[in-house]
């Protein structure tokens, strides 16, 4: 399943979100204009790997950190994280307000690097990518709009199709995933880094509640309704 877009409109200009998808694409197309010995360099030395950071080995260690929710690893690495990001964190930014988000996207992507720290303290592989500040937001999403539908492509063999799936139910499928194969791979290997995933998810979970506006109701349909209301107050008073 490969999720398109979603129905839930939003009502204010996401240049949060945009501005992350830029960053991270302007960033991953320098990568892609190094050599790749020059490529492998940056990732190891701006990728967060946990050993260091977990032996506390310099300052610099602890902005690898940061630095390593703007690096990816190939196209399709990027592809996935940037189309999440915007199908998702447009709403989401909406739901909090352009500062509120910004620093729930990075608490999240700092709380997904901890837990696979935790997880791996002796691992050197660099770990890269912005997906577990995306899973903050789809956590995020899934209490604040689960009824909202997501339209998704759907390959089962060779037949191929669009759905519209609650999302809802489309990100609980993720995530179950996410458990499945945190529990049957090995950590220390290279590969996805699962137990990040579930760290950013589980973080989105607990700042929700502080983080979003007040008028912003948990497990809503989305903002479709409210957008049609207000077309109707605004034709009325015409």
């Amino acid at each position: 399943m490969f999720p398109l877009k979603d129905d839930n409109p939003t009502q204010t200009k996401p240049i949060v979100t945009i501005s992350l998808i830029v960053t991270c694409v302007f960033i991953f197309l320098y990568q892609f204009s190094l050599t790749n010995s020059e490529n492998i360099f940056i990732i190891n030395n701006y990728g967060m790997k946990p050993k260091e950071l977990f032996l506390n080995e310099g300052i610099f260690s602890y902005f690898t950190v940061f630095s390593s929710m703007f690096l990816h690893g190939g196209f399709m690495h990027l592809i996935g994280n940037m189309l999440f990001l915007w199908i998702y964190g447009n709403n989401i930014e909406d739901a909090m307000g352009h500062i509120k988000f910004l620093f729930f996207y990075i608490i999240c992507g700092l709380s997904a690097a901890i837990l696979q720290v935790l997880v791996t303290p002796n691992s050197d592989i660099p770990m890269i990518g912005a997906s577990g500040a995306v899973s903050g937001i789809l956590s995020a999403y899934l209490l604040l709009y689960p009824k909202a539908r997501v339209s998704t492509l759907i390959f089962i063999f060779f037949f191929i199709t669009v759905i519209r799936i609650p999302a809802g139910i489309l990100i609980l499928i993720w995530f179950a995933t996410q458990l499945i194969n945190a529990y049957l791979t090995d950590p220390n290997i290279p590969g996805v880094a699962w137990f990040a995933h579930i760290g950013g998810f589980f973080m989105g979970v607990l700042l929700v509640p502080f983080f979003k506006k007040k008028n912003i109701k948990f497990f809503a349909s989305g903002n479709k309704s409210n957008l049609i209301q207000k077309n109707i107050k605004l034709r009325f008073r015409k």
